[in-house]
């Protein structure tokens, strides 16, 4: 499982900040007003090559101030929640400020608490920061590090050293259990995911239960069907951040990320006697940007009517339509109705993420895309994309090599992506395109000699 990093520390540090940056989102709101970060906010690191969940926390109020305002106190109890579910603590300070007597009183409570804290000397952008950085010794911490959260300054020597004390996961390509594909299934509370699991079991494995909420932890057991190994992973139910309020459901959400990251395929289980809430759109959200192979499952239709299940397709086309790519089926995990089907699609996702072009063959899809549909005029030129070559799998990731890459529009970006998914008959999975200006401005010719020396081996053939 991945482990686990918390932003912590007082009001305005940059917390938030550093968060965007780690996750190359804008999920954290950043302002120069403290406070604007009440509850934590998950997500997965994506710089660097190291892979961690973050949690960002709200600002951390003194003792005296959290007694006079509920408010002020339940935002640091969900900060030292973060720190109780976290591998290691970034205690983020201020470096123009210098160190303030909040900083030696949050950082005490983190030292009893016996969790790995890192002190992070944020606003190292200017060389006030530099100077003051020296206050922050009489902490007494051994690892502190200076950065800047807004321009990622020193952020990588930090996550560097983080890597070295904490046990990284196996990367997805050297992981064992050759033949194994890893199923997270996954949704909101009472979606009837231990039902599902149990189904497929044949065995009641899996705690089930009316009451949302009754997975508490991720638990995996293996299953053969149809000659296929599977290891099933039934996570705790995710719900809204404001409506999680018991201690032990709180972990069950980074239990669930967890489980998103070791699956191959992720079973997104749905209440067809419910409509599609926003929670649905972002845990499927969260699927997408984990790179994870993708199913749709709309449960309990045994209790939907025909002009339900018309229902049903209508508001998967509209509240979650960027989930067009994966196949979605209506099933039953309480009768056992479309359990066959589902995993036969589990099946293809897995094999369609784990899908290997050779380079020609990629080329050449480009070229016919190419042919297609050109890419636009920029500035009266045209974008010229050469060649491609597939980079990784889970998801397929293919770079595209080229000028003015980074003029190509979205919509074209998107052209090219739907292009290699329907022709390569990628169902089920993301595929992400990298678009990169080639290191050798001749790589990709079919003679990759300069013009100079095409010249000069010309006239030496000439001569001979």
């Amino acid at each position: 499982m991945k482990p686990v990093l918390a932003l912590v520390g007082r009001s305005n540090v940059g917390k938030s900040t550093l968060f965007n940056f780690l996750t190359l989102t804008k999920d954290a709101l950043v302002a120069d007003r403290p406070g604007l970060t009440r509850d934590r906010i998950h997500g997965t690191t994506r710089r660097f090559d190291n892979r961690y969940i973050v949690i960002d926390t709200g600002g951390i109020e003194p003792a005296g101030l959290q007694h006079e305002d509920r408010l002020r106190h339940s935002i640091a109890s969900q900060a030292w929640l973060a720190v109780e579910e976290s591998d290691l603590v970034f205690f983020l300070v201020d470096g123009i400020q210098g160190l303030v007597p909040q900083d030696q009183e949050i950082y005490t409570e983190l030292r009893r608490s016996g969790h790995k804290v890192f002190v992070i000397v944020n606003k190292a952008d200017t060389g006030l920061a530099n100077l003051l950085a020296s206050e922050f010794s009489a902490l007494g911490a051994k690892d502190v590090f200076e950065v800047s959260a807004k321009t990622g300054k020193g952020v990588q020597e930090a996550l560097d050293a983080a890597g070295r004390l904490l046990p990284q996961p196996p990367s997805r390509q050297d992981e064992g259990d050759e033949g194994v594909i890893r199923v997270a299934i996954a949704g909101r509370p009472n979606v009837g995911k231990s039902t599902l699991a149990n189904a497929l079991l044949h065995e009641e494995r899996f705690i089930t239960s009316d009451l949302p909420g009754t997975t508490r932890d991720s638990i995996a057991v293996r299953v053969e069907r149809s000659g296929m190994t599977f290891e099933l992973i039934d996570t705790a139910g995710v719900r809204r951040r404001s409506r999680v309020r018991d201690m032990i459901e709180k972990f069950s959400v980074v239990k669930t990320l967890q489980a998103i990251e070791a699956a191959h395929v992720v079973i997104l289980m749905l209440d067809g006697t419910q409509d599609f809430a926003e929670q649905d759109a972002r845990l499927a959200s969260t699927v997408l940007d984990s790179g994870r192979a993708l199913v749709v499952a709309v449960n309990k239709t045994d209790a939907c009517s025909k002009e339900d299940h018309d229902g049903i397709r209508k508001g998967l086309d509209l509240k979650l339509n960027f989930l067009d790519f994966a196949e979605q089926l209506l099933i039953s995990a309480k009768s056992g109705e479309g359990i066959s089907k589902l995993m036969r699609a589990v099946t293809r996702a897995h094999a369609a993420s784990s899908i290997r072009i050779s380079t020609p063959d990629v080329t050449r899809l480009l070229q016919e895309a190419l042919e297609a549909f050109q890419p636009p005029l920029v500035r009266g030129k045209r974008i010229r994309l050469k060649y491609a070559t597939q980079t990784g799998t889970r998801p397929p990731t293919f770079a595209i090599y080229g000028n003015q890459v980074g003029r190509i529009p979205g919509a074209y970006r998107r052209y090219l992506e739907n292009y290699f998914r329907r022709v390569l008959q990628l169902t089920g999975t993301p595929v992400k395109l990298e678009f990169r200006q080639p290191d050798n401005p001749y790589a990709g010719r079919r003679n990759t000699l300069t013009p100079r020396q095409q010249r000069t081996r010309k006239r030496k053939m000439k001569d001979s």
